[in-house]
C-alpha cells in the first residue's frame, strides 16, 4: 500500500499537468486565432486598397474580440428537423481534431506538450483526418440538402487532397529517417529540405490549403453555389467553433510547412528556448502567403478542384516518393534530388499554366479573326465602285 500511494500520486500529478498543459495550449491557440483574424483583415484590406478594421481599439486590434463576443451572444438556432445529437457533436469533432494535433507539434526542442518521438508525425496525420467525419456529420445532421451536399463535397475534397499530404510526409520521413518532429528539424541543420525537395514543399502547401478549405479551395462551403455547405444551418457559438477550427488548422499547416521544409526553429543569433521566435517568424510568414493567395486567386469549380487533385497532385506526390527513393538508394549528392524535384515542378507548372491560359488564348484568337474580318469588309466596301 505504501508503495502504491506514491505511484498513484505521481499518476494523478501527471494527469493534472497534462490538463493544465491542454488548457494553456487551448488559450494560446485562441489568442493565435484572434491574431490571424486581425492580420487577414488587415492584409486583405491592403491588397484591396482599403483600411481594414480601424475603429474598435487601436488599429482595430479589438475587432476580433468584438466579433467573438458577438458570436457567443448570438442566438443559437437548431432546426426542428435536425438530428440534434449529431448536430451538436459535429463541431466538437472538428475542433477537437484540429486541437489535438498540437499536442505533439514542437515550437522548439523543449517547448512541446508531449513529444511522441517516432509516432509524432503519424499521430498528426491520423488525427488530421478525423475532422472529415465532423464535416460530413454537420451536413447530415442539419437535415438540409445544401448541408448534405457540402458535407459530401468536403469528404471528397479532403480525402482526395489527404493523399498528396501523406505521400509528401512519407518522402520527408525517408529523408530524415525518422517520424520524430524534433529529429526532422535537427536533420535540417545543414540545409532545409526545401532546397532539395521544392516539389514536395509545393505539393504539401497546396494540398494543405485544400485540407483547411482556404481559397481557392473553399468549395465545400461555397456561398455562391451551396449557400454555406455543412455550416448552412449553424449560427452563434456552434458556427464559431467551425471558424475556430479553420484558423487552428491554418496555423497547423503553416507550422508543419516550417517544420518539414523550412528548418523549423533553426536560425542565427538565438539559442535555447528563444529559438521559438524564429519558429513564429517563419510560421507567420507562411500564413501571410496564405492570406495573399486568398486575395489573389478566384475559387475553383468542383470539377476543376477534383481534376487537379487526381490528375496533378496525386501523381506528383508519388513522383516525390520515387525520386526520393532513387536519391537515397543510389546515394547520389543532394543536388541531384534538387534537380529532379525542380524539373518535375517546372514541367508540371508549365503544363498547368498552358491549360489555364488556353481558354483566354482561344478567345483572343477568335477576337483577332473577327477584327481582321471586319477590316477586310471595310476595305472591300471602300474599294467597291459607288
Amino acid at each position: 500500500m505504501s508503495g502504491g500511494i506514491p505511484l498513484l500520486a505521481i499518476a494523478l500529478l501527471e494527469i493534472v499537468w497534462i490538463v493544465v498543459g491542454l488548457v494553456v495550449m487551448f488559450t494560446f491557440l485562441s489568442v493565435v486565432v484572434l491574431s490571424l483574424v486581425w492580420l487577414e483583415r488587415k492584409g486583405l484590406g491592403r491588397l484591396q486598397r482599403r483600411l481594414g478594421p480601424t475603429r474598435t481599439g487601436p488599429m482595430g486590434l479589438m475587432q476580433p474580440l468584438a466579433d467573438a463576443l458577438k458570436l457567443i451572444l448570438k442566438e443559437d438556432i437548431i432546426p426542428s428537423s435536425a438530428e440534434k445529437a449529431i448536430f451538436w457533436i459535429a463541431p466538437v469533432i472538428v475542433v477537437v481534431s484540429a486541437f489535438m494535433i498540437w499536442v505533439t507539434i514542437p515550437g522548439s526542442p523543449d517547448i512541446v506538450l508531449k513529444n511522441l518521438e517516432d509516432m509524432g508525425l503519424f499521430y498528426i496525420i491520423a488525427f488530421a483526418v478525423v475532422g472529415i467525419m465532423g464535416l460530413v456529420l454537420a451536413g447530415w445532421g442539419s437535415a438540409n440538402k445544401y448541408g448534405v451536399l457540402g458535407g459530401l463535397r468536403a469528404a471528397a475534397q479532403l480525402i482526395s487532397y489527404e493523399i498528396p499530404v501523406i505521400m509528401v510526409v512519407i518522402s520527408v520521413a525517408m529523408l530524415a529517417q525518422s517520424l520524430n518532429m524534433i529529429e526532422i528539424v535537427e536533420k535540417q541543420a545543414s540545409y532545409p529540405y526545401v532546397l532539395i525537395q521544392p516539389l514536395g514543399l509545393a505539393i504539401f502547401f497546396i494540398a494543405g490549403l485544400a485540407e483547411v478549405g482556404r481559397t481557392p479551395f473553399d468549395i465545400y462551403f461555397a456561398e455562391s453555389e451551396i449557400v454555406g455547405g455543412p455550416f448552412v444551418e449553424y449560427s452563434g457559438a456552434h458556427w464559431s467553433v467551425f471558424f475556430l477550427a479553420e484558423y487552428i488548422n491554418t496555423f497547423a499547416i503553416a507550422a508543419l510547412t516550417v517544420l518539414l521544409f523550412l528548418g523549423g526553429w533553426s536560425g542565427p543569433f538565438l539559442e535555447g528556448n528563444w529559438v521559438i521566435i524564429w519558429f513564429f517568424v517563419k510560421v507567420y510568414a507562411v500564413i501571410a502567403v496564405i492570406f495573399w493567395i486568398r486575395g489573389t486567386f478566384p475559387r475553383l469549380r468542383i470539377d476543376q478542384l477534383m481534376a487537379f487533385a487526381w490528375k496533378v497532385m496525386v501523381p506528383l506526390s508519388f513522383l516525390t516518393i520515387v525520386i526520393t527513393g532513387i536519391y537515397m538508394f543510389y546515394g547520389w549528392p543532394a543536388w541531384s534530388l534538387t534537380l529532379m524535384s525542380l524539373t518535375g515542378l517546372l514541367v508540371v507548372a508549365y503544363v498547368v499554366y498552358r491549360r489555364a491560359v488556353g481558354p483566354a488564348n482561344l478567345v483572343a484568337q477568335v477576337r483577332a479573326r473577327q477584327v481582321a474580318l471586319q477590316a477586310e469588309r471595310r476595305a472591300a466596301s471602300q474599294q467597291a465602285p459607288s
